[in-house]
C-alpha cells in the first residue's frame, strides 16, 4: 500500500492556452482549460488514515489553485491489474497529472506511463522513475522516533505493541525508529510486533491490538490503514500512537500523539509545475525539515513536560542535529549483530534497504 523505498521532486510540464478566435479582432483570449488531476486511492476514503491524508492534499490543491485545476479521485482500488485499469482510464479521460499513492501502484503506473507519454505521473511511495514518472515519499521514521519518545515516557509496563502491515523497509524503519526513540528515554522498553501481511483489514487490525493488550502491552503503535487499533486502545483503556492522521475523534482518551503526513504542499508544487511547463521527473524523500512529516496532536493524558520534550526533539530533527539512526553507542539488531557502529549515521541507501529489527524488538521481520 503505502510501502516504501524512497522519494519526491520538483516541477513542470507544458500547458497550452486555448486558441484565440480567428474572426474577432476584439475577442479576448479565452481562459485556459483547467488542468485535470487524478488521484487513485488504495482503500475506501474514511475519516482518518493513509487515504484521508492524500484526500486532504487533494483538497488543499483545489483550494490553492481554484479554477486552474479540476480534480477527481477513485477510491478502494486494489493494487495490481485493477490499479492499471483505473490509472489508464484516468489518462484516457484527459487527466494530464495523475497521483498514485501506494507502493503497489508503482509498476502499473510505469506501464500506463509508457502508453501516455504526455501525461505526468507521480508515484507516491514508489522508487522507480521514467521521463514522465516522478517518485516521492516521506521519512516516516522521523515521526516514529518522536512518537517512541512519548511512548517511552508514558508506558508503565515497559512493553509496547506494534501492529504492522508488511515487512518492507519502510515498515522496518518505523518499528526500529520507534524502538530507538522509546529506549532513548526508557532503556528497559521492549516492543512486541504482530505482522498482518495486509494493509487494510479493520477486523484483523483490532484483533491484533487486543492480542497485544492481553500480553501486558499498555501503549501501541501501528502501520496499517484503518483506525481499528486506535478504537481498540480506547475500548481497553490503553494508550496509542495515531498514524497518518490525528485520530482523537476515534480515541479521545487513548491517543498520546499522532504522526501525520502532509501532502498538500507537494501536490500544489507539482501541479503548478505542470501549469508552468516546468515539471520534471525525479525523486524526493522529505521529512520533518520539509514539512512532510509532523508529530503533534497530543492527547489529554500527556504531561506538558513530555509534550515539550517531543516538540524539542522535533526541532532538533528539523535543524539536522538529531538523526534517529545515528549511534552514540553501538546499535545491535535483536540477534546481537552490530548494525550501526558508534558514531555512525546510516546513509539513505542503508535506511532504504533496512532488513533487520533493532535490539528491544521481539520477533523477526515478517514473523
Amino acid at each position: 500500500m503505502y510501502k516504501n523505498l524512497a522519494a519526491t521532486f520538483v516541477a513542470a510540464c507544458a500547458f497550452s492556452l486555448a486558441p484565440v478566435g480567428a474572426f474577432s479582432q476584439t475577442q479576448d483570449t479565452p481562459p485556459a482549460a483547467p488542468l485535470k488531476v487524478g488521484f487513485v486511492y488504495v482503500t475506501p476514503l474514511t475519516d482518518a488514515g493513509w487515504v484521508r491524508q492524500h484526500e486532504q492534499g487533494r483538497l488543499a490543491l483545489e483550494a490553492a489553485l481554484g479554477k486552474a485545476v479540476q480534480t477527481r479521485y477513485v477510491e478502494n482500488v486494489a493494487e495490481g491489474p485493477d490499479a492499471e485499469r483505473v490509472i489508464r482510464d484516468l489518462a484516457r479521460q484527459g487527466h494530464t497529472l495523475i497521483f498514485t499513492p501506494s507502493f503497489g501502484y508503482m509498476e502499473p503506473t510505469l506501464k500506463v506511463a509508457q502508453e501516455f507519454p504526455d501525461v505526468k505521473f507521480e508515484s507516491i511511495t514508489g522508487y522507480k522513475t521514467a521521463p514522465n514518472v516522478a517518485a516521492a515519499n516521506a521519512r516516516y521514521y522521523e515521526g516514529r522516533y518522536l512518537a517512541g519518545i512519548a511512548a517511552g515516557r508514558m508506558t508503565r509496563s515497559n512493553l509496547a505493541g506494534y501492529v504492522a502491515g508488511f515487512p518492507i523497509p519502510e515498515v522496518l524503519q518505523g518499528i526500529n525508529a520507534f524502538t530507538l526513540g522509546m529506549r532513548s528515554v526508557n532503556p528497559q522498553a521492549q516492543v512486541k510486533v504482530v505482522w498482518l501481511n495486509e494493509w487494510f483489514n479493520p477486523t484483523r487490525e483490532r484483533d491484533a491490538a487486543m492480542t497485544l493488550f492481553n500480553q501486558d502491552v499498555d501503549v501501541i503503535a501501528f502501520h496499517t490503514g484503518s483506525t481499528a487499533v486506535m478504537a481498540a486502545a480506547q475500548e481497553r483503556g490503553k494508550l496509542a500512537v495515531a498514524y497518518h492522521s490525528d485520530m482523537r475523534k476515534i480515541a479521545p482518551d487513548a491517543q498520546i500523539v499522532a504522526v501525520t503526513h502532509q501532502w498538500g504542499d507537494y501536490y500544489i508544487r507539482r501541479a503548478r509545475a505542470v501549469l508552468a511547463g516546468t515539471w520534471k521527473s525525479g525523486t524526493v524523500w522529505g521529512g520533518v525539515r520539509e514539512g512532510m512529516i509532523r508529530v503533534g496532536d497530543f492527547g489529554s493524558k500527556v504531561p506538558k513536560a513530555v509534550q515539550a520534550e517531543v516538540l524539542a526533539r522535533q526541532k532538533d530533527i528539523a535543524r539536522g542535529t538529531l538523526h534517529p539512526f545515528h549511534a552514540t553507542q553501538v546499535v545491535r539488531d535483536n540477534e546481537g549483530h552490530p548494525v550501526i557502529e558508534k558514531g555512525q549515521t546510516l546513509s539513505d541507501a542503508q535506511i532504504l534497504g533496512m532488513n533487520w529489527l533493532v535490539e528491544g524488538v521481539q520477533g523477526k521481520p515478517g514473523h
